[in-house]
């Protein structure tokens, strides 16, 4: 029996249930698996009181210590949260709380082996609560933990340190895997295990009932991404802007909510360009067999998520070329990589609205990547850092 703590800072809860869904997706596949037993543990960092009771931490404070979550067993800690640090001492924060909650969840549960799915700040916790368990630890990068925490030199830091202690290294995409290398983490610690999709969720549908039952009449794009800046909504708004008589549906959550629209409203675009906020996975799967394009201008990605989820749905994607870009764009039916400003996604857009390809030749470049391809690899991949560690 394989034993296994997954540790992530980013998993779902009942106030933000998209938010890492992909993790849980990942676990649960892992779970499922035979002789594998798996325990989650979901830090939330709250800032000291009375700042936890603003209204931006409310609901985070009010999630259960330990709840049952879809099957999975997850542990939801607090860890101190210092306003005004950038961070940097989250890390330390992060393993200081959790050494408590790993040393009662051992006598009941003697884990082999920990697996955070986020570099920062779990990975540099997981090595320090590794050494203090003797358990090996497992890293993975998603992409904006690498590109994004990286810009802050004392964060940086701490990434590398972590990937050079760690027994094992996980990338989402080839890509990722060479910026890893190039930041100085060792190359032959790192597999590259690229996500998967729901085949069954995700899937073609009637496009033309399925577009009018969300009250669209017209070419539909759809965009599935957190309102953070990094994804680039705004050169999507005024992409589609530019292409008249063309809908955009925008589905996700943050802080760029209220610019995004003022950008709507500036251009004119409000009757056709929608921000339809946080959407359920079954939505999502309806808006993406709904759409005939899903477009998505991130700076920055491992292997996106929902990428592949169009794709599955039949609906071709256009994206710039970063991360696993290239690993998913593999021919003209897949989509479009292009420039990232408004023109080039503009003209990526229109392409395959003007000659849009067969559902079923989109949907076979998503076929390979499943969740039982993706828990098979990484069920092995944990279990020879288990008999490394033991056979030193």
């Amino acid at each position: 029996m394989l034993r296994v703590v997954v540790l992530s800072t980013l998993f779902p809860d009942a106030s933000r249930p998209n938010f890492g869904i992909f993790v849980e997706r990942q676990t649960r596949a892992l779970a499922a698996r035979a002789g594998v037993d798996v325990q989650i543990v979901a830090p939330r960092g709250l800032p000291p009181f009375p700042l936890s009771r603003h209204p931006r931490y409310a609901q985070l404070a009010a999630q259960p210590v330990r709840e049952a979550w879809n099957g999975l067993i997850v542990h939801r800690p607090r860890f101190l949260n210092l306003p005004g640090t950038g961070g940097r001492a989250h890390a330390t924060m992060l393993a200081h709380a959790l050494r408590p909650t790993l040393a009662e969840l051992r006598r009941t549960f003697p884990f082999d082996v920990i697996s955070t799915e986020f570099f920062f700040p779990d990975g540099p916790a997981a090595i320090a609560l590794g050494e203090t368990f003797g358990v090996p630890v497992s890293i993975k990068a998603r992409g904006s933990d690498i590109h994004q925490w990286t810009r802050r030199p004392a964060i940086a830091r701490q990434i590398v340190a972590a990937g050079q202690a760690a027994d094992g290294l996980l990338s989402v995409s080839l890509a990722l895997r060479d910026d890893m290398i190039a930041l100085g983490m060792p190359a032959d610690r790192i597999q590259c295990i690229v996500t998967g999709v729901d085949l069954t969720r995700f899937a073609p549908r009637d496009r033309i009932a399925t577009k009018h039952a969300l009250g669209v009449d017209g070419p539909l794009v759809a965009s599935i991404g957190a309102l953070i800046p990094l994804k680039g909504h705004d050169l999507l708004i005024d992409a589609v802007a530019s292409l008249p008589g063309v809908h955009l549906a925008i589905a996700g959550q943050g802080p760029e909510r209220e610019r995004l629209a003022a950008r709507i409203s500036a251009r004119g675009c409000s009757s056709r360009i929608r921000l339809c906020g946080p959407l359920p996975p079954d939505q999502i799967a309806e808006l993406l067999a709904a759409a005939d394009v899903m477009a998505l201008a991130s700076s920055s990605e491992g292997l996106a998520n929902a990428w592949l989820e169009a794709l599955a749905s039949g609906t071709p994607i256009v994206i710039p070329d970063i991360g696993g870009a290239r690993q998913v764009v593999t021919g003209a039916d897949a989509g479009r990589i292009v420039d990232r400003t408004p023109a080039a996604i503009a003209a990526g857009i229109a392409d395959l609205l003007a000659a849009p390809p067969a559902a079923t030749a989109v949907r076979a470049h998503a076929e390979p990547f499943t969740w039982a391809a993706n828990s098979e690899r990484l069920h092995n991949f944990l279990n020879g850092l288990v008999a490394a560690h033991r056979g030193t």
